[in-house]
């Protein structure tokens, strides 16, 4: 426990991804905002935060740009090699995280993590059993398509929806033991509270900030700088 009040936890970053919707000449998380890589914003959102006591970074085998950042050598970070989908680099890094009850496995593509969001989330350690996962309410209009075309089928009820967000947080035994049998028997993961839902669990909506983006296309890049700088302005005010 440290002082916080929060037990320990041990961070999974899966970074094994080749970001191709980037076009760009590496993957997205190398990509650099304001003098640091996406992936170095990513981690030192979590490094700065007290109970976070260690992270486990999956990468790519082939991967020649890790190795060479600042932060690679901070003795905080453990490298694991990641596998070719997002699940099979989650379940590397809990593996290398057995001495953990909980694991919080947070996206290397999002690089405008507020503490106030991550301290909230932390804080459902202390009743949940399932744990939760940072989301925030969707605001706009959603529509369905039709199948195989781009034309409006219907528009959906907003009521109820919310946009997934990272950093997600659970139980490590029971991570591990839904992404295995989601896995086994064929489930779309597209994140890990999905595997969980496969398997009957409701983790927690905690509300996080919408600002908390993830890096997917070009035009992210500058809207993820312009959310990092207005923050360090705050901060320095």
């Amino acid at each position: 426990m440290n002082k916080t009040g929060i037990p320990d936890i041990i961070a999974v970053v899966p970074a094994a991804g080749i970001g191709s919707r980037m076009q760009s000449g590496c993957p997205k998380q190398y990509l650099a905002i304001n003098g640091k890589t996406i992936l170095e914003h990513s981690l030192d959102s979590l490094l700065a935060h007290p109970a976070i006591s260690r992270i486990i970074v999956a990468i790519s085998p082939a991967d020649p740009w890790f190795t060479a950042l600042p932060i690679a050598a901070d003795p905080r970070i453990t490298v694991v090699k990641g596998g070719k989908e997002r699940a099979d680099s989650v379940l590397a890094g809990l593996q290398a995280a057995t001495a953990a009850h909980w694991v919080l496995v947070h996206d290397a593509a999002r690089p405008c993590l507020h503490p106030d969001d991550l301290t909230r989330l932390l804080a459902i350690t202390a009743t949940s059993r399932v744990g939760g996962i940072l989301a925030a309410p969707v605001r706009d209009t959603m529509k369905r398509a039709e199948a195989g075309k781009q034309a409006i089928a219907h528009t959906v009820d907003r009521e109820a929806l919310w946009h997934a967000l990272t950093p997600q947080l659970f139980p490590l035994v029971l991570l591990r033991d839904c992404l295995h049998r989601a896995l086994q028997e064929g489930a779309t993961i597209t994140d890990e509270a999905s595997a969980l839902e496969h398997c009957g669990y409701h983790p927690e909506l905690v509300v996080g900030r919408s600002d908390n983006i993830k890096v997917t296309r070009p035009e992210d890049l500058a809207l993820a700088a312009f959310y990092l700088i207005q923050r360090h302005n705050k901060e320095s005010a």
